[in-house]
């Protein structure tokens, strides 16, 4: 299985996400700098945490992005369904039913091995991004990631966070 590249985008954006101070927000242009990412690129991304409630966008010169809930409310598999979309990797199409081999109808009563087979892959990648949560990976930074990372992660963070006047919170 193959997830696409705007899965680690994703992810990565929210996990930075976490670390801006309460209300505060951050640009996608600084979000697409701090990855070597198109903008545009990005922004389709960051619409896309959007439309699923994992990212909050807000308006105005002082606007930008921040997390619609708390991390420990956000699992890899939100984020991963929000780029990916809720339908399962594997789709099995039947093909058994196709070409010279094929029979009566009749002999494909149960299901596909090969589909149940999958589908319980699939199950159990899910369940294991399910435990993951977005906090979990941002506490597994701060205390196993090389020191310069994380200092430079949070310098950049602290330089292009974007303070809100309004005294709304994340939700918790």
């Amino acid at each position: 299985m193959r997830l696409g590249e705007g899965v680690e985008a994703a992810i990565h954006c929210a996990a930075t996400l976490a670390s801006v101070d309460g209300n505060s927000t951050m640009p996608g242009a600084a979000l697409a700098e701090a990855f070597g990412l198109s903008p545009s690129y990005l922004l389709k991304h960051l619409n896309m945490l959007t439309a699923a409630r994992i990212l909050e966008s807000v308006p105005g010169p002082a606007g930008g992005y921040r997390l619609a809930r708390a991390a420990e409310r956000i699992t890899l598999l939100d984020i991963v369904l929000a780029i990916e979309g809720r339908e399962p990797a594997f789709r099995c199409s039947e093909i058994r039913r196709n070409g010279p081999l094929r029979i009566d109808a009749s002999a494909y009563v149960k299901r596909c091995g090969i589909n149940a087979a999958m589908l319980k892959a699939e199950r159990a990648y899910r369940a294991a991004l399910a435990e993951t949560r977005l906090s979990d990976i941002v506490a597994n930074y701060a205390e196993e990631g090389d020191p310069r990372s994380f200092a430079a992660s949070c310098a950049f963070v602290a330089r292009h966070q974007r303070r809100q006047k309004s005294s709304s919170t994340k939700q918790a």
